[in-house]
């Protein structure tokens, strides 16, 4: 990514590391506050957001002495915001403490007063909380910024607000305790709707649906999402969660065609540095799509960096493709574990029905008559009748239209009926006009995703404009796929 290459380049000396890389990192966080005080000033939203995605460039760069000298720089020394932030702030040693002294010696800070800049604090130091790993002082934190922005109604700090949503909800996971900021996560979501928030509703509505989905409450997580208020998206990360948790809600609901579409949608517009959450989605996809009776390419498991992570899965669609019940059952045991850990268990059981139907369908276009209890042994049925049973699965297949066969019952024989020609029927037919659906429906998102100058038919812009728009537009297109890479 690009700030990881950025910090490679710089290499301080190990003697004086603090000295060498705390005054430019100090000094691009002033120049954050100055942007973020300017988008306060002039209203424009725009600016926090550069603001925001210069911050996730600074991330890794943030410490204990760093932090300090900008509070000390950007709050009111013994206000009561001050004093509340600097009890997270480890005491570093005199060594550090002399490289503050003299930062905030060269350097008159001057006081802000805006609201913004204290919500900018809040998230800076619960950031810090969190990488270091305090996750109880986290939680404080969090706590004291979600009271500080509920008395705020301006519109410049929900950008703001909607990281500290995230943030908030993150802390209280990380310690286990989800289910206690429920309550006030759907306070949020309603202020927030009254507001015509809409970025801190898209962000809640997520949060809310993952908090439910932690849980198993998939049953509440619909009823909220279905009721919920729904509005051109604004942020390409919070879209693309919402399509995951939905593929997941349509999942359990058996509503497979709905949930394939949503999965596949989540991990085609996902960033590609977020690439546990590409994995994640492709994991639930390929479930579903062999639930749906398909066999996903063998590219899909053999895309960059998921190879390792998808080997499960790999094993469990060859199992199904072959249609081997016994081989099924060893995969689901060897990696039941992972299964677990995915939260696809209850998936994996559901896919026993499918392999016995997968090796049926060969059967009956392997033989063109076959007796029952052949066909129980071929499918490994280990019940008490397996001849009544594979009558059974043979009947209901035929009744579904999974084969094309016919049942002697008398004799106890299925017949298979010659395999006619493919083109003759309707399925060709629905194959294009499923794939058309597909690319007219990514040509609208890309029209509706196409971003144009404000005011841009009402003047004509300088030449000075001009190269500050095109400039602002190669600034944004430079930012735009490692944007928010810490939220996946």
């Amino acid at each position: 990514m690009t700030q990881d290459v950025e910090m490679k380049e710089q290499q301080p000396a190990p003697s004086n590391s603090v000295t060498s890389t705390s005054p430019s990192t100090f000094q691009h966080l002033k120049d954050i506050a100055a942007l973020i005080e300017t988008g306060a000033y002039t209203r424009e939203a725009r600016r926090i957001v550069k603001a925001i995605r210069w911050t996730i460039q600074l991330r890794k760069k943030l410490n204990a002495s760093l932090l300090s000298s900008f509070l000390n720089f950007a709050l009111v020394p013994g206000s009561e915001v001050h004093s509340r932030l600097s009890l997270y702030i480890p005491k570093e040693d005199e060594h550090d403490m002399e490289v503050d002294i003299a930062t905030s010696a060269t350097q008159a800070p001057t006081k802000h007063s805006v609201p913004e800049l204290e919500i900018y604090c809040y998230l800076l130091i619960l950031i810090f909380l969190i990488d270091e790993k305090r996750y109880n002082e986290a939680k404080a934190c969090s706590s004291a910024s979600i009271a500080r922005v509920k008395n705020l109604n301006r519109r410049t700090t929900d950008v703001l607000a909607s990281r500290l949503y995230f943030y908030y909800s993150l802390s209280y996971e990380l310690t286990g305790d989800l289910a206690e900021i429920r309550g006030t996560l759907l306070a949020l979501h309603r202020t927030a709707t009254l507001r015509h928030d809409e970025l801190g509703q898209e962000t809640l509505l997520n949060l809310l649906l993952r908090n439910y989905l932690h849980y198993n409450l998939y049953d509440q997580a619909e009823k909220l999402r279905s009721k919920a208020p729904r509005f051109e998206a604004h942020s390409n990360q919070q879209f693309c969660r919402y399509l995951f948790y939905l593929g997941k809600i349509r999942t359990i609901q058996l509503e497979y065609t709905d949930a394939k579409e949503s999965l596949l949608q989540a991990a085609r517009k996902a960033p590609v540095s977020a690439l546990g959450f590409r994995i994640l989605c492709n994991k639930w996809a390929v479930i579903v799509r062999l639930l749906l009776g398909e066999i996903p390419e063998r590219t899909v498991f053999m895309q960059k960096g998921m190879e390792k992570a998808l080997r499960p899965y790999f094993e469990l669609t060859n199992a199904v493709r072959i249609g081997d019940l016994e081989l099924f059952k060893t995969v689901a045991e060897k990696f039941s574990s992972t299964f677990s850990s995915d939260r696809t268990n209850n998936l994996i059981v559901r896919l026993r029905h499918n392999v016995i139907r997968t090796g049926l369908r060969n059967i009956s276009i392997s033989y063109s008559r076959i007796s029952l209890a052949d066909i129980a042994k071929k499918l490994r049925l280990d019940s008490a009748n397996p001849v009544a049973d594979a009558e059974s699965i043979v009947s209901k297949a035929i009744r579904d239209g999974a084969i094309d066969a016919t049942l002697d019952h008398a004799n106890g024989w299925m017949i298979s009926k010659e395999t006619g020609d493919i083109y003759s029927t309707n399925e060709p037919q629905i194959a294009f006009n499923s794939r058309i659906a597909f690319c007219l429906n990514m040509h609208n998102e890309a029209v509706r995703a196409l971003r144009f100058p404000p005011n841009s038919h009402k003047e004509k812009e300088s030449a000075e404009k001009r190269r500050e728009r095109q400039q602002q537009e190669q600034e944004l297109a430079k930012h735009i796929a490692e944007e928010d890479d810490d939220e996946f």
